[in-house]
């Protein structure tokens, strides 16, 4: 399995921790997640999982006028994108611990025989 495969369930929680950090547009979601290490997602990648989550009623956006350029789609989350999001820390913490518990449980029986 390609860390990409393993990143399509994780990514979505990841973009709404970012746009509740600050409001953002498309192309700065894309650099946020790649200054945390996910390289190997572009606007292409973001935009429709940013659409699919406003019709979800996750996020909202607003068209704002920019210093270079067109305006911009600016996005911020709604109540339910904040509830989403607590839903999400709280499955990733699950999933967190029981990897670890099983990367723990293996590196043990290794020592072991």
């Amino acid at each position: 399995m390609s860390s990409t495969q393993m990143l399509k369930g994780i990514i979505d929680g990841c973009l709404l921790a970012i746009i509740n950090e600050n409001e953002v547009y498309g192309y700065e979601l894309a650099q946020k997640l790649e200054d945390y290490g996910f390289d190997s997602f572009s606007e292409g990648t973001i935009y429709p999982l940013l659409l699919r989550m406003q019709k979800e009623g996750f996020v909202t956006s607003t068209l704002k006028k920019s210093t270079a350029g067109p305006r911009r789609k600016y996005y911020s989350l709604t109540s339910k994108g904040e509830l989403e999001l607590g839903h999400f820390i709280e499955r990733w913490g699950q999933l967190q611990s029981n990897v670890n518990r099983v990367l723990h449980y293996e590196s043990d029986q290794k020592e072991m025989n």
